[in-house]
């Protein structure tokens, strides 16, 4: 009995020791607010219960105060005015807002299990020394007094914005930091990307009762409320104020917006999912209508590809400057054109998979989330819109071809707070997160690939996956070893050229000469057309990948494996080489080679000019 009691013992610490580095903490959130829409400012309480589910003993715990940020000389202001290409939404509008029109958050008390507590506000993070130390799998009480100013509206968040809505109320609560196997995430604020750790919240706004409310999370008062959210009327008088109560379940963020001229419409994707749509009434109101059936569309395709939205609620809000998602909802610009509106709807609510499900840390691995959003919403927008394109992310290569062409890529391992520019921010994030998926698909195959996506999505849902784990399970369902994929990509700038050589040939055989210019190695397609109208396929795995992928069409020929420090690769086809049309490695343009002017023999590759989604 001892002896199988100690087996049992061994056995659940081996398990809980191969696990101590995937804990994640959990926050409970409780907020009133209440709100005064003359001076645009809002007093809060705020209860969060916090769970230590990590080994550590923590004796201090930090909150982001993001609307700090929003004043004169911060390290967002001054960055925006030191960067060689500043985000036009911002420029140096930061340092020209007056006391009314900044942001700021002041936190007035906080205790932590009852007991006052030291802390000091650091621009847009407050740092907090516990008195009482937070031991591992226990739980901390943390109350908090504070009051903010909501900013003039300049970047994702604010009021009074350039389509008059009167508030886009995101980044608005003092929000807990996250702390992993890393340790603390307590970035400073300059307008980039987010982290944050899941949990529940129950949120009461008290605002004028002629506001309508949008924002993450389910009503619980819609009969009090009316306003689209039921048929009844609001028992108030003029003037008086209404309480929102909201609740969201598991999610790492809140979002609200209020508006007085709000409409407010319901559709439903299937008996468990229904979205909303905030808007004025006094906007493009038709395309607003016919967004409503492509979002549906939406849905139901990234329900299909790669894996179910578990909410049962996702309300699309007209606010903000661009779009900016946030957990069940997005702030987007209302005054655009239909496909505008329904491309930037798209990549938003794509971004409820790889962000607020998945929940990678965007800041440090935005390729992971923006570009894996950017990849989902090509494939979408491509079944959604005519033309129907062969590879729709042929913009994402245009914009990595221009940025390498001029010199400005940095690794898309560099922190997105970090990037020298504002464009190679944008590639390094969007455009090789984008074609790292693309050239997955090529290197593992369409089918593999797709299966892969829905995996990592299910198998990492509500879990903050890191680039190990999407790669372990694109190797999984592959077969394949990928480490030499994700080290050149991702993390660095080397590129990739293929060319073709020299052909050669006589009325019985022909000899390709096949060079690799670039630094990155690959596998490749090489199809061979004939002149009488045939195809083949030839494949050439690399034998860093240990094996192949599966044939994508049946006029596959498999060929002996490449070894990445052979500059040449030479081939022969039983063919006489005047039956040859043409050769072209990688017509599918899945493979970012970065001049294909040398990919096609006799016939010269298709040209690419860069271009704006």
């Amino acid at each position: 009995m001892k002896k199988i009691y100690l087996l049992l013992l061994l056995a659940n610490y081996s398990f809980v020791f191969a696990q101590t580095n995937r804990w994640q903490q959990k926050v409970n959130y409780e907020m009133n607010i209440d709100f005064d829409v003359n001076t645009n400012q809002f007093v809060g309480t705020q209860k969060l219960t916090y769970s230590n589910n990590s080994p550590d003993t923590l004796h201090k715990v930090f909150y982001h105060l993001y609307f700090n940020a929003f004043q004169p000389n911060s390290m967002m202001d001054v960055r925006s005015r030191s960067i060689a290409d500043p985000d036009p939404r911002v420029r140096s509008r930061i340092s020209k807002l007056s006391p009314e029109e900044i942001g700021y958050q002041k936190i007035k008390s906080l205790k932590h299990n009852g007991k006052d507590v030291k802390f000091e506000v650091v621009e847009t993070i407050l740092e907090v020394t516990l008195t009482e130390a937070i031991l591992p799998n226990s739980k901390a009480v943390l109350e908090m007094n504070f009051e903010a100013q909501v900013p003039l509206q300049v970047r994702r968040t604010g009021r009074d914005n350039a389509e008059g809505v009167r508030y886009s109320v995101a980044q608005w609560y003092p929000k807990l930091c996250e702390y992993d196997y890393e340790g603390w995430h307590s970035n400073p604020y300059i307008a980039r990307e987010f982290h944050g750790v899941w949990g529940d919240f129950d949120v009461k706004i008290s605002i004028d009762n002629e506001y309508v409310v949008g924002g993450t999370g389910y009503l619980q008062n819609a009969d009090q409320i009316g306003h689209g959210y039921s048929n009844k009327k609001p028992k108030t008088k003029k003037g008086e104020k209404l309480t929102w109560h909201f609740k969201a379940p598991n999610v790492h963020d809140f979002v609200w917006a209020a508006d007085p001229d709000f409409a407010h419409d319901i559709v439903k994707v299937d008996k468990d999912l229904e979205l909303h749509f905030f808007y004025q009434k006094d906007t493009l109101v038709q395309n607003w209508k016919d967004l409503q059936n492509y979002a549906v569309e939406c849905f139901k395709i990234m329900n299909q590809r790669f894996g179910r939205y578990p909410y049962k609620q996702y309300s699309f809000i007209q606010g903000g400057d661009g779009g900016m998602e946030y957990p069940m909802a997005t702030l987007i610009v209302g005054h655009q054109s239909l496909r505008g509106l329904i491309s930037v709807s798209v990549h938003e609510a794509i971004h409820s998979w790889f962000q607020h499900l998945l929940g990678t840390n965007e800041s440090k691995y935005a390729w992971m989330d923006e570009g894996f959003t950017s990849y989902a919403q090509d494939e979408v927008m491509n079944e959604l819109l005519p033309p129907k394109r062969p590879n729709p992310h042929l913009y994402s290569f245009a914009a990595y071809q221009n940025v390498v062409k001029n010199g400005l890529e940095e690794p898309a391992t560099t922190h997105s707070d970090h990037y020298h520019t504002n464009q190679a921010y944008n590639v390094g994030s969007y455009a090789k997160g984008a074609l790292a998926l693309d050239m997955l698909n090529y290197i593992v195959g369409k089918t593999t690939f797709e299966k892969a996506m829905k995996r990592y999505f299910n198998e990492w849902k509500f879990k903050h996956p890191n680039p190990t784990d999407f790669k372990r399970i694109i190797e999984k369902e592959s077969g394949l070893e990928l480490d030499w994929f994700f080290e050149n990509w991702i993390g660095t700038t080397k590129t990739i050229d293929y060319g073709i050589k020299n052909v050669t040939g006589n009325q019985e055989n022909t000899q390709i000469t096949l060079e690799r210019v670039g630094q990155i190695p690959m596998p490749l397609d090489v199809v061979v057309s004939y002149k009488d109208g045939k195809k083949e396929t030839f494949y050439i795995p690399l034998q860093l990948m240990r094996g192949e992928k599966t044939a994508e069409n049946a006029n596959t020929i498999l060929l002996q494996d490449w070894a990445w420090v052979f500059l040449e690769y030479q081939f022969e086809i039983n063919r006489n080489v005047n039956d040859i049309l043409s050769i072209e490695i990688d017509p599918s343009l899945r493979m970012a080679d970065i001049d294909r002017s040398n990919n096609a023999h006799p016939t010269p590759a298709i040209k690419f000019k860069g271009g704006k989604k």
